[in-house]
């Protein structure tokens, strides 16, 4: 049936009389909207045709595939992190394989690795959902898998590598890096040499007295002697050393792969005496690249990393992963003076921009 609009009525004199042509541009529309209409309808029936012939069995599949697929992604969102080792488990694990050295027995509630509390995963797994509602899961999918597999990954390792805390899945492992992989940070360091060796040299000063200077500490070694002298000591400033070497923790603004808003994150000024041992230990993390920049460096020092030795140089930086197991110790003359090396952490050159804003969110100290 076809709609064909009434003629105007003729008790309505005001209503418009409608010119032919008028009359026959309305009929012309009409005539190519029915065309359309039956156009719709043919594609709707074909299109209904072409599913009726597709194979049931396929459209199943795919039907149970896509079901599938969203149900990973809302159990991937949802997913807790399994209940494996916590950091105080990890301590006594460490404990039971013989290492002994002042971190794991310095038993600090602020040190990162000696802070025994049950849930370390579990809360991990909290700040970085958090960290994503914030901003995006986008990029951490190496993190998320790696708070949800700590415990595995720590336990499995090699014993040359073993972070006692997090470990970062999927990122090259060896003890000693190049000085290109952060080489705009190595080399604003080694410019810099002079100043860091001077403001060292004004502090030494005070260990011409008996007790320790204030803003030293001491840590705890097998034979010798070892101080630290911190500026940013996990993450966190230390405003009374930095005011004594201003110049040094303006540097630390200049580089570029500086961790400094993390708990894996430390600037000091390391000094062994001669005779000191530094017992083999694992650091607390592979997400950092630890660089020591040589302010005094005498014969017979070494650094052994994975078994690897290395030796100091003065103004020269070295770089090495301390998640492998590692010592280092002083065995020259006594007249030979000190050891002394600025040491300070740097981003794992593999961990990408977006990973480290996570990790930063995540291990911020104080969290």
């Amino acid at each position: 049936m076809v709609w064909v609009p009434l003629s105007p009525m003729s008790s309505d004199r005001r209503a418009p009389l409608r010119s032919p042509s008028t009359t026959t541009m309305s009929l012309e529309w009409l005539t190519g909207w029915s065309w359309s209409l039956d156009g719709l309808r043919d594609f709707i029936a074909t299109g209904i045709q072409s599913f009726r012939d597709c194979d049931a069995t396929a459209l199943v599949a795919v039907a149970c595939l896509l079901v599938l697929f969203v149900w990973y992604c809302y159990h991937v969102g949802r997913e807790q992190p399994r209940a494996y080792a916590t950091v105080n488990a990890l301590m006594q694990s460490a404990e039971a394989n013989g290492v002994q050295n002042g971190f794991v027995y310095c038993q600090s509630p602020e040190c990162v690795r000696c802070s025994h509390h049950d849930g370390l995963n579990q809360k991990l797994y909290h700040n970085l959902q958090e960290y994503a509602k914030r901003y995006s899961w986008s990029g951490m999918g190496r993190i998320h898998k790696g708070i949800r597999e700590q415990g595995r990954y720590l336990n499995s390792r090699p014993s040359i590598q073993k972070p006692e805390v997090f470990f970062l899945p999927d990122l090259p492992t060896t003890p000693y890096f190049s000085r290109d992989a952060q080489k705009h940070d190595v080399e604003l360091l080694e410019r810099n040499f002079q100043t860091i060796l001077c403001e060292f040299e004004t502090l030494y000063k005070a260990f011409s007295n008996c007790s320790l200077p204030q803003g030293w500490k001491m840590n705890s070694t097998p034979s010798g002697e070892w101080f630290t002298f911190y500026l940013v000591n996990q993450g966190m400033c230390v405003p009374r050393n930095c005011r004594r070497c201003p110049r040094t923790y303006r540097l630390l603004g200049s580089l570029r792969t500086c961790i400094g808003n993390n708990v894996f994150g430390n600037a000091c000024i390391s000094v062994l005496s001669p005779g000191t041992v530094i017992a083999e230990h694992y650091g607390p993390t592979n997400i950092r690249i630890r660089c020591h920049l040589g302010l005094k460096t005498p014969s017979n020092c070494e650094l052994v990393v994975g078994g690897e030795p290395q030796c100091w140089a003065e103004g020269r930086c070295l770089l090495f992963d301390d998640s492998f197991l590692h010592t280092a110790f002083h065995e020259g003359a006594p007249e030979e003076g000190p050891r002394v090396v600025f040491m300070v952490d740097l981003w794992h050159p593999n961990v990408a921009a977006a990973e480290r804003q996570a990790l930063d969110f995540i291990f911020a100290p104080g969290r």
